[in-house]
């Protein structure tokens, strides 16, 4: 992977995952005292569509990678980081799947079943990642 590649991953995370914990904490976390004639904060529809805009981009950075990263370093069977990428592969579907699906749910039951699946596999997802860079290769031994 080359280190543009990375970059890419990394912006693109940030990205996502920084407008998608705004938008979260604007819509089930910020409590509204006196929502007067506006309800809800003015700044959860702007944190939501920049989340939407920049989800592609995580979607196509983490594709890019794919397969240069990911799938080589399985079929070489490499170990370093193994549990954390394969948390993070485990996570992806289900996290872009529902993000769409909790946009175009038109049933109240369906919306709040996908929302709960893409906050869960989003924190999920972002805990993998973290671990992930953070996690030190130990160097080949002689």
């Amino acid at each position: 992977m080359s280190r543009i590649e990375a970059w890419l991953v990394h912006v693109a995370t940030i990205l996502v995952g920084g407008t998608g914990v705004m938008y979260a904490w604007l819509r089930y976390g910020l409590r509204v005292v006196d929502p007067g004639p506006i309800s809800g904060s003015l700044g959860e529809p702007i944190a939501q569509h920049l989340h939407i805009l920049a989800a592609p981009l995580m979607i196509f950075a983490v594709g890019l990678i794919w397969r240069r990263h990911a799938w080589s370093r399985w079929r070489r069977r490499v170990l370093d980081r193994r549990s954390s990428g394969l948390s993070l592969i485990a996570m992806l579907a289900p996290m872009v799947i529902s993000g769409y699906l909790l946009e175009t749910a038109t049933v109240p039951l369906w919306h709040r079943i996908w929302v709960w699946v893409h906050l869960s596999t989003s924190a999920l997802w972002l805990a993998a990642y973290l671990v992930h860079q953070l996690t030190v290769v130990e160097p080949a031994g002689d």
